[in-house]
């Protein structure tokens, strides 16, 4: 009874501060220090302070003691059993981390009715429903055989991780909408969801619960829910920010037109309106014959919640000002601005302008409110948004697999420009960047290939961006450099190297080797994407080396042993793993607070970079 007492206290605590959160619309972190946020956890769940893979195993965690990880370990496939938090939600943004054991499965349940597929897809190319990251099918046994399965949705791009690896989910979901007789209004919508860094799903409407749902009716407030019945599966940094209160409307708006170029705003009573009225939206679609305006809309905004209400207004082509109850919180100072102020529940006075001065834009108008529990929402006309200035042109590897140009890769200082970079794609779904100013990698990739856009678009400024998710390594650095001592610090820059670029020759599959000089030898860098784009096999030769020759394989925050020869990088990022060094010890070593993985270079050595 004791025991029992004490879990109603800290979930009703936890829900507490969920609820305080929610009205002041704030993140909050699902405590991970044991299981009380939670109802009725099952045997196979528990609380670790990390966990690891084992490649050569199904189903495999191997956990450490501590608190901070959720962690799924059931002893075989199906013993283990769902999770439900100890709270409920309607519309929620939800962010986490979390890592699949090889060869397993999960997901996670919104409202414990619609899944998000969670799964070691680790060496496959194909997208489906069940793919990782993919919204999974309703199914009806009533429809005839094969066609059970309907309503579900893939991936846009298969940008998942290997296992072992960290992975994070991002998810911004919208619940179903009832009337006051319980009838429902509007479906479920999951409004974006994004696979580490990559949109994988956006606007996608959820006509019923999923297959496996705890329940096939719908619902306004449920539980979040973790599969635990199909595999090993761990989480951390549940990150959660709920949203349960009424939008805010405009009513009463009119509309005011002005001829002629306004930057700042006019006195209204020196010059005569083109045209005015009552309007029921805020729009840029008012038929304005001119290329350069000024709309001014007046009218009155209704809070249902007291609280700070924030105000994102974007005018391409133009610039916007915001005003509301006489004070201006956006200023007309540039196409998109945003500004907050404190408002009381109720109605105050609203006043938007909109002026369209640059001849070439198309006229285009988005005011987006956000406040307290609420999230963001386009209260201006919606078909009057914004769009994208040009279309993108963007690079298919079937088309060109190899493809120089700038980089620009950020760092702890802004930004480094690459400017002798070559780009190589694979039609197994994994890309690189090489700098041949240095013979290093810079940049590895999974998903869509190049955006040339910057590089092609009218006189461009010759620079790619990477279009799936990206690990990068850092400023580039020598891959090769001379040491004093094992300990020395690593070359920066090519100075006293006699780094020289040589050439590169392509195979027959377009892969390049790089050769160069470097310190008296003759080295060839020979990268090859794995079989199904599990990563990088990268072998260098060297002729006549010195001595006190090392590469450096890889840099981070942390460089973990796990066995036969494999290291896990920068909190699990990547996995490094050594397949020839020639006889040669790896070594560990601190850094700058950071450490490096060194290896003393003799004729051959090979490694492998596992993503």
């Amino acid at each position: 009874m004791y025991k029992k007492m004490i879990f109603l206290m800290v979930a009703c605590a936890f829900v507490a501060c969920l609820a305080l959160a929610d009205a002041a619309r704030q993140v909050v972190t699902l405590p991970l220090k044991d299981l009380s946020s939670f109802q009725n956890p099952g045997k196979s769940w528990q609380i670790a302070g990390d966990v690891r893979a084992d490649l050569d195993k199904d189903n495999k965690l191997i956990t450490r003691e501590g608190d901070g990880v959720l962690v799924n370990s059931p002893r075989r496939k199906s013993s283990g059993q769902d999770l439900f938090t100890s709270f409920e939600h309607g519309d929620i943004d939800l962010e986490l981390d979390y890592m699949m054991a090889k060869g397993s499965n999960s997901g996670v349940y919104l409202q414990g009715r619609y899944e998000i597929q969670l799964a070691d897809n680790w060496g496959t190319t194909d997208r489906s429903a069940g793919s990782n990251g993919g919204v999974y099918e309703r199914w009806d046994e009533s429809r005839p055989r094969g066609q059970q399965g309907f309503q579900g949705y893939a991936p846009r791009q298969n940008v998942g991780r290997a296992p072992g690896l960290w992975q994070h989910l991002k998810i911004s979901f919208q619940a179903p909408r009832f009337d006051a007789s319980g009838n429902k209004t509007e479906n479920a919508k999951l409004l974006r969801v994004e696979l580490n860094g990559v949109a994988i799903h956006e606007n996608v409407e959820l006509f019923g619960p999923t297959r496996g749902a705890v329940g096939n009716n719908e619902v306004a407030m449920g539980p979040l829910r973790f599969q635990g019945d199909h595999g090993a599966v761990a989480f951390r940094n549940i990150n959660l920010t709920l949203y349960s209160r009424q939008r805010p409307a405009l009513k009463d708006l009119t509309f005011t037109i002005y001829g002629g170029r306004y930057e700042q705003e006019p006195q209204y009573d020196s010059i005569p309106p083109e045209a005015e009225g009552p309007t029921g939206i805020l729009t840029s679609n008012l038929d304005a014959i001119a290329k350069q305006f000024l709309i001014r809309y007046r009218g009155t905004f209704v809070a249902k919640e007291a609280g700070d209400y924030t105000f994102t207004v974007a005018t391409p082509g133009g610039s916007g000002l915001v005003r509301i109850n006489n004070k201006v919180v956006v200023p007309m100072t540039g196409q998109q601005g945003q500004g907050t102020i404190t408002l009381p529940a109720g109605e105050t006075a609203f006043e938007l302008l909109y002026s369209k001065y640059l001849d070439w834009a198309q006229p285009a108008l988005a005011l987006r409110v956000s406040g307290p529990g609420l999230r963001e929402f386009l209260i201006s006309d919606k078909d009057a948004g914004l769009t994208e200035a040009v279309d993108p042109i963007l690079v298919d590897v079937s088309e060109r697999p190899v493809l120089r140009s700038f980089i620009d890769l950020p760092v702890d200082t802004g930004s480094y420009r690459v400017t002798h970079a070559m780009s190589v794609g694979s039609q197994a779904g994994l890309h690189y960047t090489y700098d041949m100013d240095h013979g290093a990698l810079v940049q590895l990739w999974r998903g869509g290939f190049l955006d040339a856009t910057p590089m092609w678009y009218e006189r461009g400024d010759g620079s790619s961006k990477a279009m799936g998710t990206v690990y990068h390594f850092g400023k580039p650095t020598l891959t090769i450099a001379k040491l004093a001592s094992e300990q020395a610090a690593w070359t920066t820059d090519t100075t006293g190297s006699t780094f020289h670029h040589k050439n590169y020759r392509l195979d027959q599959n377009a892969e390049p080797t790089f050769s160069y000089q470097a310190y008296g030898a003759t080295v060839q860098d020979a990268i090859r994407v794995m079989e199904n784009g599990k990563g990088l096999r990268r072998e260098l030769r060297v002729q006549n080396p010195t001595a006190n020759l090392y590469a450096r394989l890889a840099e981070g925050g942390k460089i973990e042993e796990a066995g036969k020869g494999m290291y896990l990088v920068d909190g699990k990022a990547y996995y490094i793993r050594i397949d020839d060094a020639g006889g040669a010890k790896p070594l560990v070593r601190n850094a700058g607070g950071r450490q490096e993985l060194l290896v003393p270079v003799r004729e051959r050595l090979v490694y492998s970079i596992l993503y």
